[in-house]
C-alpha cells in the first residue's frame, strides 16, 4: 500500500533538508514513550504497530507530492530529486502489539539516519497514540463487564472515515469482540453486527408488525429495539409475542435498550420474558455509555448479557489522546560510536532516559508480572541474579529485586522490521486480540482496577541510572562555564 510521505509535520520536512544541505546526516536511534497512563488507569495496551508497519513499507513520494512541495519556493532542487527517491530503510524494535504497557517504557526503538528518523515520527505517533488510547479504553470496559460481549457501535460518533476504522481495529484488540462498522469489517476480519434503528419500528404500520417482519428475514436470534414507544408496554409486550412465535420455529429473540434507567429496565424485562417462558431472550443495552456505568450495572448484578459502545469508546471520551512523544537517545559520533543523548528539562519528569535501551519483565513464580526493568541495550541481564531497580525519578529510591522472588525476566523488545522490511508475517487482528486478552492476565487486579489503580513498577537499571546521573551533571557543569562566557 502506498503512504503518502506528506503524512508529517512541515517542521519535519525543512529540518530534513537542512540536515541533507549541511551533510548532516548520523546514524541514531530514537524511541517512542508516553509520560501518563489514560484515563486516570494503571496501564495502556500496546496498539497500532502493524497499521502503522504496513504504512511505513509503502512511505514515498509521489511525482504530485512533489510537485506540491516545490510550488512552496522553500525547497531546493537536489534535495526534492533526494526526496523522489525515499524509502525507509531503517530497523525498528518494538513491544508486540497487545501489550500491556506502562510510562516511561521504550516501545518502539527506531535505528537508522538522522533524515528518515524525523520523516516517520509523526506517522508513527499519529498510528500508535491514537489506537492505543481506544485499545486501552476498550480494555477498561471489557473489564468492567466482566468480558461479556462488548460491542462496537461507533462509526456515526468517531473522528472521521479514517478514525472510525482505526478506532474499531484498536478496539477489537483491546476487548470489544463486534463492530458495527462494515468497512472495518471488510478491512481487519472484524466480526460485524447490529439491531436495528427506532426509524425501522416508525416507519411500519405498528411496532409488532415491525418486529415480526425483521424476525421474518433475520431469523437467528433477531434483536429487537423496544423503547421507540413504551418499553414496558407495547415495546415488551410485542417483544414477547414474536418471542413466542420465534420459539414455537425453535429460534430465539433478542431486545435491545436505548434510553431510560438501565438499572431498572433490565430487570423488568427479564422477569417478564421469564415468566413469559423466554428464558434464553437476551438483553443488550446502548444509550451512551462508559466504564463507569458498566461497572456499576455489573457490580448491581443487573442482568445485562451485552454492551453496545461508541462515543465513549471511539473517542475516548474525556481523554482526547495519549501523550506518547519521539525522542532522540543516540546518535554516530565522528569516530563512529554511538553516544548516549538526552533531554533536559526543568522539570525531572521530562527528562529523557539516555542510551539505546531494553525493557525486561521479571515474573514470580506463578507466572504474575512483578515489574519492569529499563536496561542499557547491552546489559546482560539474566535470572538468578540480584537486581538494584531505580525510581525513575528519584535520585536516591530504589529496591533490590532478589533471586528467590522471580522466576523469569523477559526482554519486551524485538526486531519487527529490519532495512525497512517487515520481519516475518503480519499477525492477523485475532491473533492480537488473543495475545493481548492473554498478556493483561499475568497482572494482579489491582493494577487494573478502575479508580485508584496500584502504581506497576518500571524502573531503571544501575547502569542506565548512573549514565543518567553523570550525562546531567556533565551537561549542568558545560551549561554552566558557557554561561560563564
Amino acid at each position: 500500500m502506498h503512504t503518502s510521505a506528506l503524512t508529517t509535520d512541515f517542521y519535519e520536512l525543512t529540518m530534513m533538508q537542512g540536515y541533507f544541505s549541511e551533510k548532516h546526516n548520523p546514524d541514531v536511534v530514537f524511541e517512542m514513550f508516553y509520560r501518563t497512563n489514560p484515563f486516570e488507569g494503571g496501564y495502556v495496551i500496546f496498539a497500532g504497530l502493524n497499521d502503522f508497519i504496513d504504512k511505513l513499507e509503502g512511505l514515498s513520494f509521489s511525482d504530485e507530492d512533489i510537485t506540491y512541495l516545490a510550488n512552496l519556493n522553500i525547497f531546493t532542487a537536489d534535495f526534492l530529486e533526494y526526496l523522489s527517491s525515499f524509502s525507509f530503510s531503517g530497523d525498528i524494535y518494538a513491544m508486540t502489539e497487545g501489550t500491556v504497557v506502562f510510562p516511561g517504557e521504550p516501545l518502539v526503538r527506531v535505528h537508522t539516519n538522522l533524515i528518515e528518523a524525523q520523516l516517520i515520527e509523526s506517522l508513527m505517533l499519529n498510528n500508535l497514540n491514537f489506537q492505543s488510547l481506544i485499545a486501552t479504553k476498550a480494555s477498561r470496559m471489557s473489564l468492567a463487564a466482566r468480558r461479556g460481549l462488548l460491542m462496537e457501535f461507533g462509526l456515526r460518533r468517531a473522528q472521521g472515515q479514517d478514525g472510525a476504522l482505526t478506532a474499531s481495529r484498536a478496539a477489537f484488540i483491546g476487548g470489544a469482540q463486534v463492530t458495527s462498522n462494515t468497512l472495518a469489517g471488510k478491512t481487519y476480519g472484524i466480526p460485524v453486527a447490529g439491531t436495528m434503528a427506532h426509524s425501522w419500528v416508525m416507519s411500519f404500520p405498528s411496532e409488532l408488525e415491525s418486529f415480526r417482519v425483521f424476525a421474518k428475514y433475520y431469523p437467528d436470534h433477531p434483536t429487537l429495539l423496544i423503547d421507540t414507544y413504551d418499553t414496558l408496554g407495547s415495546g415488551i409486550e410485542n417483544a414477547i409475542t414474536v418471542g413466542l412465535e420465534q420459539k414455537k420455529i425453535g429460534k430465539k429473540i433478542g431486545v435491545r435498550l436505548d434510553s431510560g434507567d438501565l438499572s431498572y429496565l433490565p430487570r423488568v424485562v427479564r422477569k417478564r420474558f421469564d415468566d413469559a417462558g423466554l428464558s434464553d431472550a437476551t438483553i443488550s443495552v446502548s444509550s451512551d455509555l462508559n466504564e463507569e456505568i458498566v461497572q456499576t450495572l455489573i457490580h448491581d448484578e443487573v442482568p445485562i448479557d451485552s454492551w453496545g459502545i461508541g462515543t465513549h469508546l471511539v473517542t475516548g471520551g474525556r481523554q482526547s489522546a495519549l501523550n506518547g512523544v519521539y525522542k532522540l537517545v543516540a546518535k554516530q559520533e565522528d569516530d563512529g560510536h554511538m553516544a548516549p543523548t538526552m533531554k533536559i528539562s526543568n522539570t525531572y519528569e521530562k527528562t529523557t532516559n539516555p542510551g539505546i535501551k531494553q525493557v525486561w519483565r521479571f515474573y514470580d513464580h506463578e507466572g504474575g508480572a512483578l515489574a519492569d526493568l529499563i536496561a542499557l541495550e547491552k546489559e546482560q541481564i539474566t535470572t538468578g541474579k540480584t537486581y538494584n531497580f531505580f525510581h525513575p525519578f528519584s535520585e536516591v529510591d530504589f529496591f533490590e529485586m532478589l533471586p528467590d522472588r522471580y522466576s523469569k525476566c523477559v526482554p519486551l523488545l524485538t526486531l519487527k522490521v529490519e532495512g525497512g522490511k517487515r520481519i516475518g508475517e503480519k499477525p492477523i487482528l485475532s491473533e492480537i486480540q488473543t495475545f493481548s486478552m492473554e498478556n493483561i492476565k499475568e497482572f494482579h487486579k489491582t493494577y487494573l482496577r478502575l479508580i485508584n489503580p496500584h502504581i506497576y513498577k518500571v524502573s531503571l537499571s544501575s547502569k542506565l541510572k548512573k549514565m543518567k546521573m553523570d550525562l546531567l551533571v556533565e551537561q549542568r557543569r558545560k551549561s554552566k562555564k558557557e554561561a560563564a562566557l
